[in-house]
């Protein structure tokens, strides 16, 4: 049944200006800084189960990745360089996890694609993108992909693509944020910088 138009003139309008309050250019956001604390939020993992983001990081220290989409290449050649590192991280004690806006069976994809072994979670309304400050306005000629990606749930937003190392606790211990979507932060560099930390 079609729903009146009264009705869906207020959903129209809260999506409006959701995408409104974004900003316009991955240039011009303004992301949570070293210190500060990540919200807690719900978010589906591969399987379409909520888990609670602060559960997972009470786990323990976590390099936390924010990606485009499994069908981004430079995100797919990202997590697939984080695959190779992730023997030494999980021994420096750290975890790793993934985020993007694509929907589950995106996830299952993107596991299957690159030969993924650690978390992939999707934030398919960029309800933590938006959060974290990392959220900007998605060009047009990503607004039909992003809905079928996230399951209709993205109505034109894209995460600039960050590295954030955060605590028990979700503090920023240390982040990589890059609007540039084509650099990603070196494996090596993430490395060192997860052994200062340890030693610190």
């Amino acid at each position: 049944m079609k729903l009146p138009f009264l009705t869906t003139l207020p959903l129209l309008l809260a999506a409006t200006t959701s995408i409104a309050q974004l900003p316009e250019k991955a240039e011009d956001i303004s992301p949570l800084l070293t210190g500060e604390v990540f919200p807690d939020t719900q978010l589906k993992d591969a399987d379409g189960s909520s888990v609670s983001l602060h559960d997972i990081l009470k786990e323990k220290p976590t390099v936390l990745v924010f990606y485009r989409g499994g069908w981004c290449p430079y995100c797919n050649t990202h997590l697939s360089a984080l695959g190779k590192n992730e023997a030494e991280i999980l021994a420096l004690g750290y975890q790793v996890v993934a985020i993007s806006p694509d929907a589950a069976k995106g996830l299952q994809e993107t596991v299957a694609k690159d030969e993924i072994n650690y978390r992939l979670l999707s934030d398919a309304s960029g309800d933590l993108a938006r959060a974290v400050g990392i959220a900007f306005q998605a060009p047009e000629k990503y607004g039909q992909h992003l809905l079928e990606s996230s399951d209709g749930k993205n109505t034109g937003f894209l995460p600039v693509p960050s590295v954030f190392v955060l605590g028990t606790d979700g503090s920023i211990l240390f982040e990589y944020i890059n609007p540039d979507y084509k650099k990603r932060l070196d494996g090596d560099l993430l490395l060192a910088a997860l052994k200062v930390l340890k030693a610190g």
